[in-house]
């Protein structure tokens, strides 16, 4: 919720629902990167411990790269793009 920007939706009741207002969100902010979508229990969130926020690089295979400090401040550009080119440093011609 952000009252502010006057962004309010209720508490989804079902992964569509969450879908759609994932999708919602992803266009507002015109985030162009691929998305996971985590199911209603927050699974993904309780593994991760991501709270409050953090950035995570993961591979294919699911494992962590890279993983921040707490956000904001916590964030670090600079060694968030170094992993990601060295993630995909094998795969470029």
């Amino acid at each position: 919720m952000n009252v502010a920007e006057r962004i309010v939706h209720r508490q989804p009741r079902s992964l569509e629902e969450r879908a759609t207002l994932a999708q919602a969100c992803m266009l507002r902010l015109e985030l162009e990167m691929p998305m996971l979508l985590d199911s209603l229990d927050d699974e993904v969130e309780r593994k991760y411990c991501a709270a409050p926020d953090r950035l995570y690089l993961l591979d294919e295979q699911g494992i962590v790269l890279h993983r921040s400090g707490i956000g904001p401040f916590g964030f670090r550009v600079g060694p968030w793009e170094r992993a990601i080119e060295r993630a995909i440093r094998p795969r470029l011609p």
